[in-house]
């Protein structure tokens, strides 16, 4: 195509999106081309991936409010996938948007040379709302660059070079943060990767002691020991009691870094701001994200203790990275409004609350279908229903799906379908999300004979 083709194609997009409604005629030509060009321009395999919700026909979203995402033909979703996270203030919350809208309406992006506000009050914010002596701030754009960016300080900060994580653990996709996840998926394709990682059972504290210990009476320096507070990927997996606490023993009785990488369970999600505060633990660099750009912008980032920001950080600022957009202005504006309304309206608090409606009604609903149901558990809003196998699992996505319910089965993990719904679900769709869930699990009993 011409430039002055694109241009002209590109006009009839952008009438869409400036569109206050859009046409039956519309919808139908958005729905073919969308599936066409994701074959053919985005990935091939991306719709037989996310093959409970393009079973049969194509759903595009298209709007969303609260807890609660429109496909373009009239198609209502209750929320309970909450994009892995990060809608744990609800969707295009009005707040949040506003802000935003007003940020944009003087400035979106930075400079890169003057002094952005924004970033100042945000980082500031940021160690307030953190436990113990975390102060200072970097802000990046998606949660695998804060897990390299928090790679990077803490072997910049100890001297070290080794890294102690766990199996089945997830930190991102890219290389470094690849490197310390602990699922042989994503790592295999790409090996050999950063090579001074080591992997330990997750919740076994003693088993982390041995594997630091053991490479520094060897003559290996370790830099940290990274952790989920609450393994995500992996299937929601709660390690024991005191495991928090242990760990932070452990770095201190070496001399090592800790990190947690609460990008999935910090923000209120799990019932508190950070998953740590339940042991009353302060890690060395705490790495968050997806909620905290209210589900409205894209900003990640971590905060660690003063001490790791050594000295050779202060006489070069760009040396830990400089990422074009990160702690951009607009997207500070919308976690600025994100930790208000969290504050405000209690999060936090309303998470641990409607999670526990929501996992008491799944376990008894667990209890209604044993032949099914494997295990419920979770914290807060960040729950799991695991079944006998993927298959099963499966299964109850699309039937969950067929009855408006978004939950988490995909091809990489659908054994356990995650709940992850916005704070700001009603009791009431809660009541409507374990009603349509008995009937999945109904359907899904007939289908396999159980």
């Amino acid at each position: 195509m011409s430039y002055a083709d694109v241009s002209k194609d590109l006009e009839r997009v952008i009438g869409y999106i400036h569109a206050d409604k859009l046409t039956d005629e519309e919808k139908e030509t958005m729905t073919r081309e969308t599936l066409h060009y994701f074959d053919e321009y985005v990935s091939p395999g991306w719709l037989k991936y996310r093959k409970s919700v393009s079973t049969n026909s194509a759903v595009l979203e298209w709007t969303d409010r609260d807890s609660v995402l429109d496909g373009m033909n009239g198609e209502e979703f209750i929320d309970c996938l909450g994009g892995f996270g990060i809608y744990t203030c609800g969707h295009r919350n009005p707040e949040i948007l506003d802000t935003v809208k007003a940020q944009l309406d003087h400035q979106a992006l930075h400079s890169q040379e003057l002094l952005d506000p924004l970033r100042g009050y945000l980082a500031k914010a940021v160690a307030d709302i953190t436990p113990g002596d975390l102060g200072k701030c970097f802000f990046t754009n998606g949660g695998a660059e804060a897990v390299e960016m928090s790679l990077k300080l803490a072997r910049i900060a100890t001297g070290g070079r080794w890294f102690v994580s766990t199996v089945s653990a997830f930190h991102g996709k890219s290389m470094g943060a690849i490197s310390v996840g602990g699922k042989n998926t994503f790592r295999i394709p790409y090996t050999p990767m950063v090579q001074q990682v080591v992997h330990v059972e997750y919740g076994n504290a003693e088993d982390t002691r041995k594997a630091v210990r053991n490479l520094q009476a060897v003559g290996e320096k370790v830099a940290a020991v990274i952790v989920e507070p609450i393994q995500g990927e992996a299937g929601v997996i709660v390690p024991p009691e005191g495991y928090l606490k242990e760990l932070r023993a452990v770095c201190d009785e070496c001399g090592v870094a800790l990190i947690f990488d609460e990008i999935q369970t910090g923000m209120g999600r799990t019932g508190t701001m950070w998953r740590c505060e339940v042991e009353n633990v302060t890690p060395d660099i705490l790495i968050f994200g997806k909620a905290f750009g209210g589900g409205i912008m894209p900003i990640t980032g971590l905060i660690c203790r003063p001490p790791m920001w050594t000295q050779q950080l202060i006489d070069n600022p760009w040396l830990l990275g400089s990422p074009t957009f990160g702690g951009n202005p607009v997207c500070c504006s919308a976690a600025l409004a994100t930790i208000k309304f969290m504050i405000d309206h209690d999060i936090p608090g309303q998470a641990k609350r409607k999670g526990a409606v929501l996992k008491a009604g799944l376990q008894k609903l667990k209890e209604k279908y044993p032949a099914v149901i494997v295990d419920v558990r979770g914290e807060g809003l960040m729950l799991a229903v695991e079944f006998e196998k993927s298959e099963i699992g499966y299964s109850i996505a699309k039937g969950m799906f067929a009855r408006g319910v978004l939950t988490a089965g995909t091809l990489n993990n659908s054994k356990t379908v995650r709940f992850e719904p916005p704070a700001v679900i009603t009791e009431e769709q809660i009541e409507k999300v374990l009603a349509r869930m008995d009937e999945a699990l109904a359907e899904t009993e007939r289908e396999f004979a159980r």
